[in-house]
């Protein structure tokens, strides 16, 4: 889906923001980037939370 507004709202992941739920609801709610916080979690759980937002996009 591509918005049709200048800025751009990004959302950050972490550990509150885990599930394709609270990622799909960010997503409806309008954040055109999804940032991944690097300090929380495995790489297991970065790709996890990866595959899920390109799942939505």
């Amino acid at each position: 889906m591509r918005r049709q507004r200048k800025a751009k709202i990004v959302a950050t992941l972490g550990p509150a923001s885990t599930t394709r739920k609270q990622i799909e609801a960010l997503f409806k709610a309008g954040a055109d980037i999804f940032r991944l916080n690097l300090s929380h979690g495995t790489h297991e759980d970065h790709k996890a939370r990866y595959d899920i937002i390109r799942e939505i996009e």
